[in-house]
């Protein structure tokens, strides 16, 4: 059983709530979100095709009040946010306990936000830190994939002192002393992929 079919089978003996739609991808969420317009929908952030970001985007172009839940092994400040910038109305781990999901559903239904205190936290934990520039993302990019400063130097066509000067504001922002310790951190933050 996979876990759509699982979350199916969960919701679906509910006396109040029923499945109308499952989709396997996010083009396919859309199109069954504008069949079924239902009451509330679960979305993974992770789809093929259009990922849940823009599945949510795209729902509430339809209807700005859609009650969309992202039910995710995804928690880094970086995913949250744009989650809720996106207009998800609750954010939940796959690793939430049933009685949990069933109550998030329930409380987004009656027009309730529903993020745990954890994610909260480290939603804020992000947004108080200092936001990197777009060339110190690109830096801190290619310092993930195992650049050398001149390897990045000649990615970005910067100079060498520029890179290093980058760097240090890397460190500063992200609040750690080395390459390695700042990849680390980027990618607990979901700012880069390795």
């Amino acid at each position: 059983m996979t876990v759509l079919e699982g979350l199916a089978a969960i919701i679906g003996r509910q006396p109040d709530m029923m499945v109308v739609a499952e989709a396997a991808d996010g083009q396919q969420a859309v199109e069954l979100w504008i069949k079924h317009r239902p009451d509330v929908s679960l979305l993974d952030l992770r789809m093929p095709n259009l990922d849940g970001v823009g599945v949510i985007e795209k729902i509430r172009d339809q209807d700005a009040s859609a009650r969309v839940i992202v039910l995710t092994t995804y928690d880094t400040d970086t995913e949250i946010l744009r989650a809720v910038k996106a207009g998800t109305k609750a954010y939940l781990l796959k690793d939430a306990r049933r009685e949990e999901l069933l109550d998030c559903i329930r409380r987004v239904n009656r027009g309730e936000t529903c993020i745990p205190q954890s994610l909260v936290e480290k939603l804020a934990t992000g947004l108080t830190s200092e936001l990197l520039t777009s060339r110190e993302l690109n830096v801190l990019d290619l310092l993930a994939r195992g650049k050398s400063n001149k390897e990045i130097r000649v990615n970005l066509y910067i100079s060498e002192t520029t890179v290093k000067s980058h760097l240090r504001s890397i460190f500063r922002k992200l609040n750690v002393l080395s390459r390695t310790e700042a990849v680390a951190v980027a990618s607990r933050r979901g700012l880069v992929r390795l």
